[in-house]
């Protein structure tokens, strides 16, 4: 990597850790090009801005430039506010460094310039955003599981969430819906008012998967993605074609730059929802209520709450390696 960029590997570390860090990329007697890690979750870049030089005013409101006073320096600060984009935004702020640092752009035109090319590149090819790629991931830990007890022609066939069926999951004897989050706390949001309510007289069990950052340890979500594949052409072959329909669904694209780390936090929650669970659905509202509210969204807080002691067996060993 070139030396005036940060290695995700360090900034992973310090993020992971809720440890604060600063890497100057500029010489020591060029003006001042630093990125920060703040408070240990907030990435930065500042940069010195010049007697007549203003700060930039990008367009989109994700991208935030401030012109601030820093270590006695009139100083532009370019940040964001979207939490879970860390990496992503990361590489941004070393292309901006990049074009300031080595084709000599002003900072208003390195940070137009990157801006601009990102667009284009997601314009031609969108993939996941970064919680779509930690739910992938707690999908795939969920099919894992399944294929230990059903073996993984089975697995693969019940894997819906690919196809936006109402659950998961579609196992033999019950559902499946799972709900991964990176946050501390096993907080989780729901999607609409089926998503939690069970089919018929089938019981739906709601698996928390609680993901936190590995640093050098841990799987990126493309080496479980060919960890998968590789088990499903050794031990089932014929469900090779089903498993990449489905991956493609997802969003998933093959050749995306992926080094971004997990492991888990904790040990997967698995829940039976019951008429007390914590959830709205289209079997406890009043008629008059469900037939009016058409899209709902929330958050659950599973906090202190205890899985069963008879937790179905393909759901008992949900891990990541």
């Amino acid at each position: 990597m070139p030396e005036n960029q940060v290695p995700w590997t360090n900034v992973e570390h310090y993020l992971a850790n809720r440890l604060a860090t600063s890497y100057r990329l500029s010489d020591a007697a060029a003006p001042l090009i630093s990125y920060e890690v703040e408070d240990g979750k907030r990435l930065c870049l500042y940069v010195e801005l010049g007697p007549r030089e203003s700060a930039a005013h990008p367009s989109h409101e994700q991208v935030r430039v401030e012109e601030i006073r820093h270590r006695g320096l009139r100083m532009a600060r370019l940040s964001t506010s979207v939490p879970g984009v860390e990496r992503d935004f990361h590489d941004l702020l070393n292309s901006v460094a990049d074009r300031m640092l080595v084709h000599g752009r002003p900072f208003d035109r390195a940070l137009v310039e990157t801006l601009e090319a990102w667009e284009s590149l997601l314009r031609r090819r969108r993939g996941l955003d970064p919680r779509e790629r930690t739910g992938l991931l707690g999908e795939l830990a969920a099919l894992g599981s399944v294929a230990g007890r059903l073996g993984w022609a089975e697995a693969v066939r019940c894997w819906h969430g690919p196809h936006r069926e109402e659950h998961d999951f579609a196992l033999p004897d019950l559902d499946v819906e799972v709900k991964t989050t990176t946050g501390e706390e096993p907080r989780h949001t729901v999607h609409g008012l089926g998503q939690l309510t069970p089919t018929g007289s089938r019981p739906l069990w709601l698996v928390s998967l609680g993901l936190t950052r590995a640093g050098s340890g841990g799987t990126t979500l493309t080496e479980y993605v060919e960890e998968v594949r590789a088990r499903i052409g050794d031990e089932a072959p014929e469900s090779s074609s089903l498993f990449e329909r489905a991956l493609r669904r997802t969003g998933w694209v093959e050749d995306r730059h992926d080094d971004e780390r997990w492991r888990m936090r904790r040990a997967a929650l698995a829940l039976l929802v019951t008429p007390s669970f914590p959830r709205l659905g289209t079997d406890n509202l009043p008629p008059q209520v469900r037939q009016r509210v058409h899209d709902v969204r929330y958050e659950i807080d599973l906090s202190g709450l205890v899985a069963p002691q008879d937790v179905p067996a393909p759901l008992s060993a949900i891990r990541l390696p």
